[in-house]
């Protein structure tokens, strides 16, 4: 069974600054940090500043509307 090692962070709900930090977080102090996260929001400020603190870490952004208000941010190295 193939594993993938993308962890996924859950944000629906929180509002700026929370989506943000806790995905600085999940990037900074995960043991082994993240090759790739997906960060589910429906918050729509968290789409511009989750990809710039990703990409100062040297991480990727691709941002996909999963559904009308809802967006995956994937961050990935």
């Amino acid at each position: 069974m193939e594993q993938t090692d993308t962890a996924t962070l859950d944000v629906r709900g929180e509002i700026c600054p929370y989506p943000m930090l806790r995905t600085n977080r999940e990037l900074d102090e995960s043991d082994p940090k993240p090759n790739a996260l997906e960060v589910i929001t429906d918050h729509p400020p968290a789409l511009s500043t989750i990809p710039p603190e990703a990409m100062k870490r040297g991480y990727g952004c691709e941002i996909e509307e999963i559904k009308p208000g809802e967006w995956k941010i994937k961050l990935f190295k």
